[in-house]
């Protein structure tokens, strides 16, 4: 653990090894966006200028090999999927990047951090590719704890290696493949040069914060370090890695076959209920998906928003409070310990909810605007314009049901704390005929209105 200074005051720089755009994304790829958009809100909370590059990579070997068997152009399949993770992003609420850079648009920038490896002596050209030695840097290991006689890089056998530890910087033009021209021969970058290029253009050679996932330490971030500082670049200063998603206890990968696309996911439940379950549980821990896990976290999002939807019903708009639980606060700066938040903002709502039932709007009022503060900072205000439907075009009829609802609930609880059960049951029927699901909690009664 180490406190947070940003390399300029009232900025923060942030690099995320974005999407691998191969495919459909599923929950487990926009994780990591997520994550790091909950930690971009919380750094720009007092007006600090964020900084966040989440870079694309449309160039790879499982791009090619996909677009190859489904017969379509290789530059037109990564665009289609490159679209298809910039609306999942949009859809979970997440803020656009500062900038996206592709990796194809970068080989200049490649190629001279080559020709600066190449001259200090870290890297070499062999049969057309070139490639990072491994052993001309003593700091290699340092990210991930590797040691030099345990690494495996996970690349094909190369006959110009020198050192099988040696890893891919340019790999040589293969028929068929695209290719770019550079000084040791036509061909395509390797991963992980991709991103150094890309990060040191947009936030300079020296910045402060390199994310990705969990299985991003080695080899890829090793290497990205390895290679920056050997050119002579201080790089990322601070390091933050996210957890995986897993069904069975494995990693969600297409590999597997065991993926949850976000379209289908959506199709299942909103948005912001599908946010809350990915980032309320703390980014370096894993999420282990499952039908019961996802059930109690759009429950617990609808008890949010049910208690501020009643607050606006009975009291006017709410507005967004800047006045924050020390208890949230405290968490979030505790390496962003998103669990623990989201445990004191429930309990603002549970506060809120007593003021209600006992009449005290002033405090019910006070509680809302709070609990729509801390919500704001995790991108779960259910009252923010992304996730208040009664913002669409319908807005008055949606307002009008909502009253309706509402005034027939405190109906119900009146009856109920009356012990009238007859009168309750009569009202939770005539709700339900006209298709409103109520489900009772402690924290209040939560409605919602089926689709047909």
């Amino acid at each position: 653990m180490r406190e947070f200074h940003p390399l300029v005051n009232g900025t923060a720089s942030i690099y995320v090894c974005g999407a691998t755009v191969q495919g459909v994304p599923h929950i487990g790829h926009v994780r990591s966006g997520l994550n790091f958009d909950v930690l971009r809100r919380w750094l720009a909370r007092d007006g600090a200028d964020v900084r966040l590059v989440r870079n694309v990579t449309d160039i790879d070997d499982k791009i090619l090999t996909k677009a190859a068997e489904h017969g379509r152009p290789w530059w037109e399949w990564a665009y289609t999927h490159e679209r298809a993770f910039e609306d999942a992003y949009d859809s979970l609420g997440c803020l656009p990047a500062s900038y996206a850079p592709r990796a194809t648009g970068h080989v200049t920038q490649m190629v001279e951090l080559m020709h600066r490896l190449i001259d200090k002596g870290h890297a070499y050209a062999a049969d057309g590719d070139v490639y990072f030695a491994v052993r001309s840097f003593d700091e290699y290991g340092a990210l991930s704890g590797q040691k030099l006689d345990e690494v495996f890089q996970g690349e094909s056998a190369a006959t110009g290696k020198r050192d099988a530890r040696d890893f891919t910087l340019w790999k040589g033009a293969k028929p068929g493949e695209p290719s770019w021209p550079t000084p040791w021969g036509a061909g395509r970058p390797g991963w992980h040069l991709e991103c150094s290029a890309m990060a040191t253009e947009y936030l300079g050679r020296e910045f402060d914060i390199h994310g990705g996932g969990i299985d991003l330490i080695f080899p890829h971030h090793e290497n990205e370090q390895a290679q920056s500082r050997a050119a002579g670049d201080g790089f990322s200063r601070y390091w933050m890695h996210n957890a995986w998603v897993t069904m069975s206890g494995e990693k969600m990968s297409k590999s597997l076959g065991n993926v949850v696309s976000i379209p289908e996911m959506l199709n299942r439940v909103r948005a912001p209920e599908l946010r809350y379950y990915l980032v309320t549980p703390h980014y370096r821990s894993t999420i282990e998906y499952s039908e019961g896990a996802l059930e109690e976290s759009v429950s617990a999002y609808r008890r949010v928003e049910s208690f501020l939807r009643r607050v606006v019903q009975r009291t006017g708009v709410v507005p967004l409070g800047t006045d924050l639980c020390p208890e949230f606060v405290t968490a979030m700066d505790d390496d962003l310990s998103t669990p623990q938040a989201t445990g004191a903002l429930h309990n603002k709502v549970r506060e809120g909810n007593t003021a209600l039932d006992a009449g005290d709007d002033i405090a019910a009022r006070e509680a809302a605007a709070c609990v729509r503060g801390m919500a704001d900072l995790l991108g779960l205000d259910p009252l923010s314009p992304k996730w208040n439907e009664s913002t669409s075009t319908d807005t008055g009829a949606r307002q009008a049901l909502v009253a309706l609802v509402e005034h027939v609930l405190e109906e119900r609880l009146r009856a109920r704390k009356d012990r009238d059960f007859a009168k309750a049951d009569a009202l939770r029927d005539r709700l339900k005929a006209a298709g409103i699901a109520v489900e009772d909690n402690p924290d209040g009664s939560q409605w919602t209105l089926r689709d047909d």
